[in-house]
């Protein structure tokens, strides 16, 4: 393609920007201890399912998140305290949801992990946000607690591109060997 996307020229130099092979080499070594147990690599990894769990596991942070901004945009001031669970709610069940997507990265190629290394570090960043939002909220600060999770979702939405795109085009995750056959 003469002219591809903005977005999938950015992926491209992502992959092949060896200046992140550091942060790779950095965080390999964690990720493999992760794996380092059989059971626990096959339970992060979603064996037990037959495919990867960390794609499965993001629809919770996600879908909280989501939830509270939809509930910040239409839901009005009677809202607010059940914006601010859900926001919390996605906090707690990101550990979980990351540490799946850990155990995937583990075992994936150089390229994917460069991918991968900068998708966590924009969830990171999400999850700062977030956090910041939660507490802005928990203090009354309405309007900045908003604000800070607007910001979130469009870092997670970075993040959310990046995993989709390990997922999708470059067919990263765990699966059944049975799906290998059909």
């Amino acid at each position: 393609m003469s002219n591809p996307p903005a977005a999938v020229t950015l992926v491209e130099r992502i992959e092949s920007n060896s200046g992140l092979d550091p942060l790779v080499e950095r965080f390999r070594p964690l990720a493999e201890a992760l794996v380092a147990s059989p059971t626990r690599s096959d339970a992060l990894r979603g064996k037990w399912l037959g495919h990867a769990l960390h794609p499965l596991m993001t629809d919770l942070p996600i879908g909280f998140w989501t939830s509270a901004l939809v509930l910040d945009l239409a839901g009005g001031p009677s809202s607010r305290d059940s914006a601010t669970r859900l926001v919390g709610l996605g906090i707690l069940s990101a550990l979980p949801t990351a540490l799946t997507g850990w155990a995937e990265w583990a075992t994936i190629g150089q390229r994917e992990q460069r991918v991968g290394v900068v998708h966590a570090n924009a969830n990171v960043v999400a999850l700062v946000l977030f956090t910041a939002s939660w507490r802005a909220r928990r203090r009354g600060a309405d309007k900045r607690g908003k604000s800070l999770a607007l910001a979130a979702a469009a870092v997670l939405g970075f993040g959310g591109y990046l995993g989709g795109h390990l997922v999708s085009a470059r067919k990263v995750s765990s699966r059944h060997p049975v799906f290998e056959l059909s």
